[in-house]
Formats: structure tokens, sequence, C-alpha cells
């Protein structure tokens, strides 16, 4: 079948068993266009029922699956990923109009989900075992890697195709059987779309099963249902916690990837041209709705001033508007919580003695009465109590920090619950990786920024930012288990 992957398809079903199916309710969720705040789509208002049903159709789906040879379940992902390619062009078009997203944000959404299946149809045949000597005479010791059996997964708003991909695509490809239940504002990328190239791609029924619906009225049941073997869950650190408890009660894995207050140091002799082009891109790509974005600028006090007054000419020279303009650089908020949280970080910010050097307010848009692009905003005099510098402000906003040596930025930096990501500008290379060593995060950027993800290397943090890992074999450990087979191939002497 030819597949429909713009805004305009049919979104009205969710996927449960191979089959599109309304809500039980027979309700539904309006699609928000955060660029235009017009209503494009409606989607199934999911129920507890719909949910159990999902589960139930996903237990019933796994054990076959997992008998599936390799070859079978990598063609299944190889299939994922050309299609990816195939539909790029809709696909971000689709991130457009759901999520608010530029084509660069776009365009790198898709990247990243192709990344992550094409390293996701290498795992089948990965997933060898091992033999152990034993201590017994005659005795034989295999080790088995086999699936966990059902995985949610529970992706955000943000980047919701790859932070769903990354997760899917690796857990179906290791035999499991998956219930995904995407965010309320972005449930077509997150969720029901994906469902679309799994299906065209010869998936098994109940394999995938995607159900739409508020957090609020079942993610309590998603994250607690008896079924789930493993929770991956991308989220904020506060609801993360709740999560991970509800999959604790079923002793169920949770892949927690939370949240990030990000630090950017840059030293006194750092190419300072360079960090400012850095630090553009790391607060503002996607309007800083990121979770490895840059949260604070940590600058050397030698450099401090000529350092704010570039990154404000930077942020006043870029393109705000609408995401259906080609030239937009920065966006709209996906809704108007998080705008109005995030300018209210900044106002109470000014009101503790900071200087807003730019922005710190919204650009009007043609035809939208409130429109939800905030300003690319720039303080200086920030310190790390700040509003704007303590809460993962998650919007277009640099508070700038001065410091006076190295061991004071690296205080500054770890100074916070959080350790995702981070970045160092340094003159010299060795200080720069030395400052890296002593950054309390799970990942760390010399000479660049903080956003970087690439499917073959490691992704997790420390501390707040959460528990488990994504990408490589990490995220295999997570959805898979080892299991112990002795071959006892002479009698044994017992004692008694």
């Amino acid at each position: 079948m030819s597949l429909e992957l713009s805004i305009e398809a049919d979104w009205s079903a969710q996927y449960i068993d191979g089959e599109w199916v309304p809500a039980e309710s027979g309700e539904t969720i309006a699609v928000e266009d955060p660029s235009t705040r017009e209503v494009v789509a409606e989607v199934p208002e999911g129920t507890e029922a719909d949910v159990n049903r999902a589960y139930e159709a996903a237990a019933e789906a796994q054990t076959e699956w997992a008998q599936a040879p390799p070859a079978r379940r990598q063609e299944v992902l190889q299939n994922v990923f050309h299609l990816l390619e195939e539909h790029e062009d809709e696909i971000v078009g689709l991130l457009g109009r759901e999520a608010g997203g530029s084509a660069i944000m776009g365009g790198t959404s898709v990247h990243l989900a192709s990344d992550q299946t094409s390293e996701a149809a290498t795992l089948p045949r990965r997933m060898k075992g091992e033999h152990a000597d034993s201590n017994i005479p005659s005795k034989e010791n295999i080790v088995e890697r086999q699936p966990k059996g059902v995985v949610t997964v529970i992706s955000p708003w943000n980047f919701p195709l790859n932070l769903s991909m990354r997760a899917v695509a690796p857990a179906i490809a290791a035999g499991n059987s998956v219930v995904l239940k995407p965010a309320t504002n972005t449930p077509i990328v997150g969720g029901l779309l994906i469902a679309k190239l799994f299906e065209e791609a010869g998936l098994p029924e109940g394999v995938l099963n995607v159900v739409t619906g508020r957090g609020s009225e079942i993610g309590d049941r998603v994250a607690s249902h008896p079924e789930s073997d493993v929770v991956a869950f991308t989220g904020s650190t506060p609801v993360g916690r709740h999560v991970a408890g509800l999959a604790g009660e079923n002793l169920a894995v949770p892949a927690m990837e939370l949240g990030g207050n990000n630090a950017h140091i840059v030293t006194a002799d750092a190419d300072l041209d360079q960090a400012v082009d850095a630090a553009a891109f790391g607060s503002f790509v996607h309007q800083g709705q990121v979770c490895i974005s840059i949260n604070r600028h940590l600058v050397h006090e030698d450099v401090y001033d000529e350092y704010v007054r570039k990154l404000t000419e930077r942020a006043e020279s870029l393109p705000v508007g609408s995401a259906h303009d080609p030239e937009t650089v920065v966006g709209p908020i996906i809704d108007e919580s998080q705008r109005d949280e995030m300018l209210e970080y900044v106002e109470e910010t000014i009101d503790a003695g900071a200087t807003l050097e730019t922005g710190g307010e919204t650009a009007d848009v043609e035809g939208v009465e409130d429109s939800l692009v905030v300003k690319p905003t720039v303080l200086s005099g920030v310190t790390n109590d700040m509003s704007a510098a303590c809460f993962e402000h998650f919007g277009p906003i640099a508070p700038v920090i001065p410091f006076s040596d190295v061991d004071e930025a690296v205080e500054l930096a770890n100074d916070t619950e959080y350790g995702l990501s981070g970045s160092v500008h340094a003159g010299d290379l060795g200080t720069g990786r030395e400052i890296a060593n002593r950054m309390d995060t799970g990942m760390v950027h010399v000479n660049d920024q903080p956003i970087n993800d690439e499917a073959h290397v490691p992704f997790s943090g420390t501390n707040a930012s959460g528990v488990g890992g994504y990408n490589t074999t990490d995220f295999l450990e997570e959805v898979t288990e080892q299991k112990w087979i002795s071959v006892q191939h002479e009698p044994r002497e017992y004692p008694f």
C-alpha cells in the first residue's frame, strides 16, 4: 500500500494487535500546530481498557517474535530505515506541523531516527552468549541472552520521532514486543507514524502497539502495567521518579533519561568566535527544547564582556517565527504552559539582579493572536542560584555566568542535581580534556556544544538525569536478560 504520512492523513485510530482502531470511549484529542495555534488533527483519547488490550496483544505476540530468526528481525529494521529515508520530506513536514520543529530540527530528527534504526538492525546478530568453565567436573556452562518480554516506551514531545525510535527499534530488534505511549502534544510523529512505518515494514501483528491519550489519564496504567518488563521513559526528572516508582512495583526494569542543566564552559584562552558559534547552536536550536541543550554559559571573567556582546549579536541575528518558514531558526514553544514558565524564569532572574541583554518576550507571528515564539534571550550578570540558571528552563534562554578560574568553573558546573551533558571550549586541548574529566556528567564535548547523539556511542546521564543507558549495546542490555544453562555431561558425584 502507499503510505500517507502528511498531517492531512487519517490519524483517528490507534494501533493495537495489528489493527487500526478508535479509542474504546470514542473520544478524541485535538492536535495543535504550535506555529499557527490551529487544530490540525484528531487522535484517539485512549482509555485504560485500550492500554490493557495493547499489553494483552504484546504479551501474546512476543513469544513467537522472539523465536524469529535474526535475519527476519534484521529485515524489518532495515525496511524501517529505508522508509525513513524515502519519506523524509513528509516526516520533516509533520514535525513542523505537530512539534513546531524548524527544517533543521526536522532533518536532524529523521537523521537520528535513521541512525538508531540502522544500529538496531545489527543487534539481532549480536545477541550472542558465551561458555564458561565450571568448577564441577564434566559440566558445561552456557550463558544465553534472551529478550525481556514486553517493553513499555513513554516518549516526550520535544524530539518525538528519534526519542521514540531509540527505544522502540532496539527493543523490537532484540525480540521484545512494545507498547508505545507517545506524548499528548505529539501523538502522531511520536507514535502513530512509527506504527505505520513498522506495519509497512512487515512487523507481525501485536509486536508493536501504540496507544494515544493523556498522560494524566492513562500514564500511570501504562507505567505500572503488570505485563510490562521494561519501562523506557524520557522526560522530566520529577515525572521520571514517579514512573520509575510505578515500574518498580512490578519489578520492571526502569530505563530513565531525565532532565539536565548542562554547562558550557569557556576558558580565557578559548577561541571565542568558535565558542559563541557552538553556544548559539547549543542554546537556540529547536528553541532550546532539548534535554542536552546549554542551560548555563560559564565564561572566564577576562573574556566575559566580549562573549556576552558576541552572543547577544548572534541571538539578535537569528530568524524567528513560524516553523513553516524555511528560513526560521527559532520557532514556537510547544504550548503556552511551557512558554509562560520559561518567561517567568527570565523575569525572576532579572528581578534577582541579572541584566536582560536581548529577548525576554514573545515575537509576533502574522495571523496568530497568542504567539508561542519566544525571542532568543541572553542574560548577563547571572549567578548559579537564579531561576534561569538553577532550573531546567527548556527554552531559547542563555544565562551567562562569570568565573575566575578553572576550579570555580568546575564547581559551578557541578552545582546541580543533574548530570546529563556539557561542553568545554579551551585554547589548550589538554586543559579542555582535564575540565571534561572533572565535570560530573554522563557526556561532555570538548570544543563543541552539548547537543550530540550517535547511535553507536553510549547516551546516559548521572545523578538526577536518569538511570540506565541508550544507544549501542547499552540499551540492548536493558531489554534483554542473561540465562545460565548448565549441562552435566558425565554422572556427578554428590556428598550424599
